[in-house]
């Protein structure tokens, strides 16, 4: 007597704690799913430059699927240029777009035009793909199902093949226990479970799955405590989310929602009979019926379930014969088990870390719509992926040692639109884009330059002298030298920059001053420290290619500063907004003296160090930019822009070892692939209010006529002009007569 009742106390006393477990775990994270984000939408426009292939690539990153026939969501179809798709509902910040049949023409690299339903619509912006979550708890992937969002025929099919009586028993069905101990005696083997959801729900949320008879009382207790606690809804729900269907490198894949995503690339709401029932016929084994591993098994096991339904009335004769000779329909490959654009989902992460503490991205199911351009993405990846092989064999250092990074932004709206953290682009770990502060080289001369061209002294015909110069300082004489080892003497201010003469430049920033030229570095962006010496002036300041891009970001929009940013807004998971990342833009330099200094940098490409680019880019492309290489060609930099896109590239090694690479014969040939994969708009060299043209002498820096030898064409800021020069009488004579 004694004896049983100390067991009854026992039991009893882990029944308590059981019951207090499972409603601290249960309650506490069965609905911690990770915050959801997506790539901005892909906006189909008249006149936008795209190509049908790059529109059919970005509908299958937002999971789309490309058919014979379009006329269900999350598909397509194609013929030639001409693409057709049905849209997804999406709820966007601004509303919910419905979905919609789209058909989008294509000609000659541009949209032609765009029709909703037949008719032409100046503008349709198609639902995003979702690139990332945010800290995947316990390596578990998962799409949030609510029940109420859950089609019905699914839950039909599900409770028809796995547990008919769900809401009639109280956690355990003893009935089908018996029914399957039967079928299981008639065929010799395990052909049928008697485990009922709530056990099943048990089992993969606080169970092993060790097969063993404590286990499985256990599980029966888990079960009955469960259904005492939770309504059926609940536990309903929690099913739906909990269980595992598959596994993805050391991500398992829970919940069906999830599951929808990873074999089919749709939403659950979105899949056909023949899908609902292999992913319901999938709960027995999803490794033994895996699809894509076991295609024949895992149809087999699909069709029984189709023949169950029939038989049941769940489904009808004709729908049933339909599904059943179906394919089994899944992508040819899962999604990315984590996300596909790592180096810019982190740069995301660190900008939601000011503003949400980790435990509200975990568990509210934000819904987070980045900056990300897919295009942008690839063909920035692609640019890499073309040169560093090119690249290594010039260099001549082994391919995988020779790193790079990439970081591309909207000039227009400071959105990051790219980055690439190392040569692997789906590599996790160190992102170099964001954290390889290197030394930046002739990259920072522009910010030299324009702090000269803001005072009126100065312009670009001024000249300045490329003379050897000495600078004593505490640690001795510093004697800095040209890359060509030569001095030019004499030469304009705007030629010393195109052709990034280093003593001309120490020579005009001691002339400006150290204090003048770092509070213009720090006015076009750059936040981190740096000591204030005459080296500075050579690009010995130590910065990431982020933060290069936001100080080019300062020059391609005329002097006004905009924060990068990588996030346009934030909504809970019903899609109301949370948060926005408005446009914040200040003024920062005389928009006068930064045209000057863009007019120079287009020069850097025409006949300068960039010149090179030409090649990639054509003659008479109208881009901007400047080469950077370091001391021993550790570094390899090209920072520019065009009239629309920022563009950084940096190349070298993680152990800061030369790569023999200068800017003009590393970077640049990336930096050039990727400007004109993305089609990036020419500068313009139309003068803003207060800029005007002249013509002047090459050899006086004067201003002549357009006729003289030797005369050459710059913009000049009102008010600060050279003196008049005149020609030479036989220069005139000739200059008339070519004129006549």
């Amino acid at each position: 007597m004694t004896f049983t009742a100390a067991g009854l106390i026992l039991l009893s006393a882990y029944v308590v704690w059981l019951d207090f477990r499972i409603r601290d775990e249960f309650e506490g994270t069965r609905w911690a799913v990770p915050a959801r984000v997506f790539a901005r939408p892909l906006e189909l426009t008249p006149g936008a430059p795209f190509t049908a292939d790059a529109i059919e690539a970005e509908l299958k990153l937002a999971g789309y699927r490309r058919v014979r026939s379009a006329f269900r969501p999350a598909s397509f179809e194609r013929d030639g240029g001409r693409v057709r798709l049905v849209t997804r509902e999406f709820r966007f910040p601004d509303g919910t777009a419905p979905s919609r049949r789209v058909t989008v023409s294509v000609s000659g690299g541009r949209i032609a035009a765009v029709e909703v339903d037949g008719e032409p619509r100046p503008r349709v912006r198609v639902d995003p793909a979702e690139i990332a979550r945010v800290y995947p708890a316990h390596r578990e992937d998962r799409v949030l199902l609510r029940l109420d969002d859950v089609p019905a025929a699914f839950l039909a099919i599900l409770l028809e093949v796995e547990d008919r009586r769900f809401y009639e028993h109280l956690g355990i069905d003893p009935l089908a226990i018996l029914r399957a101990a039967w079928a299981n005696l008639r065929a010799g083997r395990a052909v049928q479970g008697g485990s009922t959801l709530t056990q099943q729900l048990a089992k993969n949320f606080f169970l092993s799955p060790e097969r063993t008879i404590t286990r499985k009382l256990n599980e029966a207790l888990i079960a009955l405590l469960l259904e005492w606690r939770y309504s059926k809804h609940e536990l309903l729900e929690g099913y739906l989310n909990e269980v595992f269907l598959g596994q993805q490198g050391a991500y398992a894949i829970h919940g069906f929602g999830r599951a929808a995503h990873y074999y089919f690339g749709r939403a659950l709401a979105d899949l056909d009979l023949d899908e609902m029932a292999l992913l319901a016929g999938m709960v027995r084994g999803p490794s033994y019926y895996d699809p894509r591993r076991r295609p024949e098994r895992a149809k087999r096991r699909r069709n029984r379930v189709i023949d169950l339904l029939e038989a049941r009335g769940v489904a009808g004769a004709g729908a049933a014969q339909r599904a059943r000779s179906e394919s089994l329909g899944v992508t040819r490959r899962p999604p990315p088990a984590s996300a596909p654009f790592p180096a810019f989902v982190d740069l995301v992460r660190r900008q939601l870390r000011r503003d949400y503490p980790g435990e509200v991205l975990r568990s509210e199911g934000l819904r987070i719509l980045t900056t990300l351009d897919p295009t942008v993405q690839r063909a920035a990846e692609s640019a890499l992926d073309q040169s560093m092989p090119f690249l290594a064999r010039r260099s001549r250092i082994a391919s995988g040692e020779l790193q790079a990074a990439i970081a591309v932004t909207d000039a227009r709206s400071g959105e990051v639109l790219s980055i690439v953290g190392g040569r692997d682009p789906r590599g996790t770990g160190f992102n170099r884009a964001l954290d390889a502060v290197r030394p930046v080289g002739s990259v920072v001369k522009p910010a030299v330059y324009l702090a000269a061209l803001t005072e009126p002294r100065f312009h670009l015909a001024s000249f300045v002298r490329d003379d050897p110069v000495r600078v004593d300082g505490p640690r001795g004489p510093w004697r800095p030298r040209n890359h060509d080892g030569r001095s030019h003497g004499a030469v304009f201010l705007r030629d010393a920059l195109v052709h990034s003469y280093n003593l001309a430049t120490v020579r005009l920033g001691l002339d400006v001053g150290l204090e003048r030229i770092r509070d213009t570095i720090r006015a076009l962006g750059v936040s981190r420290p740096f000591a204030t010496y005459p080296a500075m002036l050579l690009g010995t300041i130590e910065l990431a290619p982020i933060e290069v891009n936001a100080m080019y970001q300062s020059l391609a929009t005329g002097g006004l500063r905009l924060p990068l940013r990588a996030i346009r807004g934030v909504t809970d998971r019903h899609g109301r907004p949370l948060g926005r990342y408005p446009e914040r833009s200040t003024r920062v330099a005389d928009g006068r003296a930064v045209f000057l200094v863009t007019h120079a940098l287009h020069g850097v490409l025409s006949e300068g160090t960039g010149r090179r680019a030409r090649a990639l880019l054509g003659r008479d492309q109208r881009l901007a930019g400047k080469t950077g290489t370091t001391g021993g060609l550790r570094d390899s930099w090209f920072a520019g822009y065009g009239a629309d896109r920022v563009a950084v590239v940096w190349i070298g090694r993680d152990d800061n070892r030369p790569v023999n690479l200068s800017g003009s014969s590393g970077a640049l040939e990336v930096w050039a692939r990727l400007m004109r994969a993305i089609g990036a708009s020419p500068i313009s060299d139309a003068a803003p209010q207060g800029v005007e043209w002249h013509w002047v002498s090459r050899s006086e820096g004067r201003r002549i006529q357009r006729a003289c030898d030797g005369a050459r064409r710059l913009p000049f800021v009102t008010g600060r002009l050279p003196p008049e020069g005149r020609c030479g009488s036989q220069t005139a004579a000739r200059g008339n007569a070519a004129a006549s």
